[in-house]
């Protein structure tokens, strides 16, 4: 794993789906109740092995795996994780519609995968004041960049803490 920082985020790089994993993993290690990671990326980027480490460092003992067809599996570890998956989302509103954003700011953590998904023409969206957003994108083969990004008070906090855990600055 790799580190590289700019102003505006941080990239960390992942060589394999098990390193990628293990970045979830010291991610769940330090999450709180309340905290939100939100996942962009294409089919096979690796947003569910992510979240799959991410529930490890959570102590989830299930299987974790793509709530595609039932937009949202909830499993139990240190503390509730809520795992969202809007890839069959077509407008933002349904969100709403479906009381997604009651589980936001909660005892649980929410991940979402596809969270542009749940972004509005207009640019509103259900997330909270604070979030972890991480961008996935193949870097060649089985390699990948993780951009990772953070609004708020707390996504800030989380993302100093993550990059740290990872090695970085």
């Amino acid at each position: 794993m790799s580190v590289v920082p700019d102003a505006s985020h941080v990239t960390l790089h992942s060589a394999s789906a098990s390193q990628t994993h293990r970045l979830g993993a010291l991610l769940g290690g330090l999450l709180r109740p309340g905290d939100v990671v939100l996942l962009e990326g294409p089919l096979g980027a690796g947003k569910t092995a992510l979240t799959q480490g991410i529930g490890a460092g959570l102590g989830v003992r299930e299987t974790i795996n793509s709530p595609t067809f039932t937009l949202l599996k909830e499993y139990l570890g240190r503390l509730p994780l809520y795992h969202f998956d809007l890839y069959r989302i077509e407008d933002p509103e349904e969100l709403f519609a479906l009381g997604f954003e009651d589980y936001f700011g909660g005892e649980g953590i929410c991940v979402v995968e596809w969270a542009d998904r749940g972004v509005a023409a207009d640019g509103a969206t259900l997330w909270p004041a604070s979030w972890l957003h991480i961008a996935i994108a193949a870097d060649g083969g089985s390699k990948r960049a993780l951009a990772c990004s953070a609004s708020g008070a707390r996504g800030e906090a989380l993302l100093a803490a993550f990059v740290a855990a990872a090695g970085g600055r």
